[in-house]
């Protein structure tokens, strides 16, 4: 199969190279079309449309909303390819890969995985050490809430591999074949995805009417900044890796950890033991987590580049 670093090359060699099929431009502005066609449905239709009596964790709404964002994905797909086929521009394997369907990438899966394993090395010792969320997992709860609750179904699964499926794998082959510069690629298409995530402002505000606008902006200001540090990060990745299935997977993972905490101590979650008796807080704890917390940031720095080194990458980045 043609490697896409040799077809992604088509456009960047500086000995005559092929007239890119989009331009920047058009690009980022399909990317903008993709996004509304991605989240304008969800105030369109009235069974996605939140109210102060009907709230986007309703068991209908996720239904509905999955149903749509998944249309979406395979219509955004399916542009993508054309574009990337277009005049025989590059052969179906070629565009499988590039939009990383193809090779699926399970070794490539695994290490970023790793890597983000241990900038959460922190997060994962409180979760699993100190809440004890390891006896939940030897009984395997956290896969059967996954799928048998609605709201924890659309958190972990559809809504990680919708987005990675939208702002990745349909997004990204856009802006290298339309020859935008690889930094602006990985720092440009999160920001859209970032932006995308700015609807949660009216739609708080619709089911919170009585929570104070600045602090509602303040949030959504707030998830706009990681929800766009982030994207840049998986997308990151998914240049690297050329695999749709290493995002979709670190994307469900940090949604199970959420944001890291920063600040304040670590104590166990409110429990009572055999004997009637709560676990008593030690400084013990909070010390290991912000210890594995610098330790896991370091951690990954070094490893950023050996554990997402892939004969798979879409195109060269450069450590």
């Amino acid at each position: 199969m043609p490697s896409i670093p040799g077809f992604i090359s088509r456009y960047f060699t500086k000995d005559e190279p092929e007239p890119p099929p989009i331009s920047t431009r058009a690009a980022a502005f399909l990317l903008v079309v993709y996004t509304c066609i991605y989240v304008v449905p969800f105030y369109i239709n009235p069974k996605t449309r939140p109210s102060q009596t009907l709230s986007r964790d309703a068991p209908s709404v996720i239904r509905a909303r999955i149903t749509s964002v998944s249309l979406t994905c395979v219509v955004c797909s399916i542009i993508t390819f054309v574009i990337l086929t277009s005049q025989g521009r590059a052969t179906t394997a070629e565009a499988l890969h590039a939009l990383g369907y193809w090779p699926p990438g399970l070794v490539e899966t695994g290490r970023c995985l790793l890597l983000t394993a241990v900038l959460f090395a922190g997060p994962l010792y409180e979760r699993l050490v100190v809440n004890e969320e390891w006896r939940d997992w030897l009984d395997l709860r956290p896969l059967s809430e996954v799928l048998s609750e609605w709201t924890t179904w659309r958190n972990i699964v559809a809504g990680p591999l919708t987005e990675e499926m939208l702002f990745r794998s349909a997004s990204v082959p856009l802006m290298l074949a339309a020859q935008t510069p690889v930094t602006t690629t990985i720092f440009l298409s999160p920001l859209v995805f970032g932006l995308a995530h700015l609807h949660h402002f009216y739609e708080f505000r619709v089911t919170h009417p009585h929570v104070a606008a600045s602090l509602v902006l303040l949030r959504s200001l707030l998830q706009l900044g990681y929800t766009t540090l982030f994207g840049a990060y998986a997308t990151f990745l998914f240049l690297r890796s050329g695999s749709l299935l290493a995002v979709f997977l670190v994307h469900a993972f940090c949604n199970c950890l959420g944001l890291p905490r920063v600040w304040g101590p670590v104590e166990p979650a409110a429990a009572v033991d055999a004997g009637g008796q709560s676990p008593r807080p030690s400084v013990l704890w909070t010390v290991g987590y912000y210890v594995l917390l610098v330790a896991g940031a370091v951690g990954w720095y070094r490893n950023l580049g050996s554990l997402t080194e892939s004969e798979n990458a879409l195109v060269s980045v450069e450590i």
